[in-house]
């Protein structure tokens, strides 16, 4: 997005600020490369984003605008007022800013498109039978869905979706949030949407952590949780993917009673936190995940 940027004449070094509202991951690659290419980046996030969250985009020299969820106009909760917000200021100073614009920008979604989707396809050679993933920009879900369903339509899409007024850093409810414009386009491509609670989330963290020793963030939980609730329903190798592990959520999990921040480091350094695959097939969700 950044590249693109720059291509069209809209970003320029020593001229032009990025900026972007983010809820975490992005915000975490926007701010490592603006650093690296030269430019100053500003990221508007909510109140609501994990601490450790907000230090790594600080350490990555971000400026960071948060916002509360009755900021006024209320527009709706999280991530929406971060987006209110950048808007605004681009508004108020044209050609001041530049914004990646990750819930619009179909770069977003090429980037699964013509990445992920066919990574997948040729890890499980065809054999996927279903997909599921949490939905934050749209980008993944729509990207990785179009193409498996280009290749197989009977491959099924699947939605994890966290209760109203939750509390899973990078994920959206699509009854209380507004649906990203990358998602709108492409809504279709989603079978259905599982509706999955914080409390089942975290459940599901603590069981991956004793079961196969790796230490997840909530989103992860969100999707293994979708996974408990459709696995009978599904055929062929069910592939999950996870947003990232749980190194930035120590003062969620604590504030929650997931974890103590002593059990947190404890765990964390116990925990084996390499990159991992899951692949479930023949119904079987004892079969959890295999290192890669």
């Amino acid at each position: 997005m950044l590249n693109e940027g720059e291509k069209e004449g809209n970003l320029v070094r020593d001229k032009t600020t990025v900026i972007e509202p983010t809820s975490g991951n992005t915000g975490v690659a926007l701010s490592h490369f603006a650093k690296s290419l030269g430019y100053k980046i500003e990221l508007a996030v909510p109140e609501r984003m994990s601490d450790e969250t907000k230090d790594i985009l600080r350490t990555n020299g971000a400026k960071l605008l948060e916002t509360e969820d009755d900021l006024c106009p209320r527009v709706g909760p999280g991530t929406d007022q971060a987006i209110a917000l950048a808007s605004a200021l681009i508004k108020n100073h044209p050609g001041e800013y530049y914004s990646p614009d990750q819930y619009n920008n179909d770069a977003n979604f090429r980037s699964h498109y013509y990445g992920t989707g066919p990574e997948i396809w040729k890890a499980t050679d065809g054999k996927v039978g279903a997909f599921i993933t949490g939905i934050g920009t749209g980008g993944t879900i729509t990207g990785v869905g179009t193409y498996l369903k280009e290749k197989n339509p009977n491959v099924k899409i699947i939605a994890a979706e966290p209760q109203k007024n939750h509390n899973i850093q990078g994920l959206r409810n699509l009854e209380e949030s507004e649906k990203p414009e990358l998602l709108k386009r492409r809504m279709k491509v989603i079978d259905e949407k599982i509706t999955v609670t914080d409390k089942e989330s975290f459940e599901m963290i603590k069981q991956l952590a004793v079961t196969e020793n790796l230490f997840a963030g909530p989103s992860t939980g969100s999707v293994l949780a979708a996974l408990g609730k459709t696995i009978g329903e599904l055929d062929g190798k069910i592939v999950l993917l996870f947003g990232d592990n749980a190194a930035k959520y120590k003062s969620i999990y604590s504030k929650f009673g997931v974890y103590s921040e002593e059990e947190f480091e404890k765990k964390l350094k116990e925990s084996n936190n390499n990159c991992f695959t899951c692949t479930y097939s023949n119904n079987n969700p004892e079969d959890l995940c295999k290192l890669s």
